[in-house]
């Protein structure tokens, strides 16, 4: 990704999460995928189901699960969209940078 310079970028770390809420998922492998700590991942987390990105859902077994909703993957398909846009315009300003004047 074009911000991977140290910490992630809010974007970046949205879409990991959702891309790995598309398969019903717990918690905990939501965080480990996402690769984030407990604290981080509470926050984004919490945010994401507060504003209908993600949702609940129980497992046949009753277990606690967390799934991207129709919302969440408009916002996924915008995040990807806008992060392809800006890295190929800083692909193309890094280009126009090593061209001898």
């Amino acid at each position: 990704m074009y911000l991977d310079k140290g910490r992630r970028s809010w974007p970046s770390i949205v879409i990991d999460i959702l891309e790995i809420a598309l398969t019903p998922s717990t918690k905990m492998r939501i965080m480990y995928g996402a690769n984030l700590n407990f604290n981080r991942f509470s926050k984004y987390f919490l945010d994401l189901l507060k504003r209908g990105f993600l949702e609940e859902i129980k497992s046949s077994k009753g277990k606690k699960l967390y799934r991207t909703t129709e919302s969440g993957k408009d916002l996924l398909n915008a995040l990807q969209i806008a992060l392809d846009i800006i890295s190929s315009k800083e692909t193309e300003v890094w280009a126009q940078t090593q061209t001898p004047h």
